[in-house]
């Protein structure tokens, strides 16, 4: 790839793209795990803050409430330098990014499915009791499948957050696309300018987002659409 590259951009660019785009990978993996992570965590909060148990509604507020009133680059600084420093412990890059990034995702994703459960007409609810449905299998039966036609387009729409907020990842030297992009335009190499560098890498960033973005508004349109009928 690098010499097609290199056929196209000329030896010192075709290289340089290469690197960045051999970079992107780390970023598409750690948004994976932040995404899935961030789900599953926040699919369990969003279940106990919707539970009739008001301490488990007391827990997950309390969390949701937390991790979205600390800025993801202070979680970043707190796990990727505090811990290690007032622990003495080791935390790699790949964790620190990880677990802030997880943490970050979830409180945010626990609240776009409440609010998908509770866009569920109460009627439904009312419904299934009256049918003698328990709590499990009216969530599970009823209320879960509608919420997740509602949930789905801001979820793919999320999940643009969630790449973009890896970007920030570089600061705790988690070795990404904009850590190599940094460490190029620091590199003090001609034709490495910033004002070129950054640029790609704003590119290559958009090369991510733009789909899911166009994604999360298709299947907003279709919901509409299908509401319209």
């Amino acid at each position: 790839m690098i010499g097609f590259l290199q056929s196209i951009f000329g030896e010192f660019y075709g290289k340089m793209i290469f690197i960045l785009l051999d970079a992107t990978q780390y970023t598409i993996y750690l948004s994976l795990v932040a995404f899935i992570g961030g789900g599953l965590i926040g699919l369990v909060m969003t279940v106990l803050k919707i539970l009739p148990n008001r301490a488990t509604r007391i827990f997950a507020t309390s969390y949701i409430w937390l991790f979205q009133s600390i800025p993801l680059l202070m979680l970043l600084f707190l796990i990727g330098l505090g811990v290690p420093s007032f622990f003495k412990v080791d935390v790699s890059p790949w964790l620190a990014a990880g677990i802030s990034l997880t943490l970050f995702t979830s409180a945010y994703m626990s609240e776009v499915w409440r609010g998908a459960l509770e866009s569920v007409p109460n009627g439904q609810w009312e419904g299934a009791r009256a049918l003698g449905m328990t709590f499990r299998q009216t969530l599970l039966d009823v209320i879960a499948p509608q919420a997740l036609r509602i949930a789905t387009p801001p979820t793919v729409g999320f999940m643009v957050q969630v790449i973009k907020g890896t970007s920030m990842a570089y600061i705790i030297d988690f070795t990404d696309l904009m850590r190599w992009g940094k460490k190029i335009a620091n590199s003090q190499v001609p034709g490495a300018e910033p004002f070129i560098v950054f640029p790609i890498v704003a590119l290559i960033y958009f090369a991510l987002c733009f789909p899911l973005s166009q994604w999360s508004k298709a299947m907003e349109r279709k919901q509409a659409l299908g509401k319209t009928r």
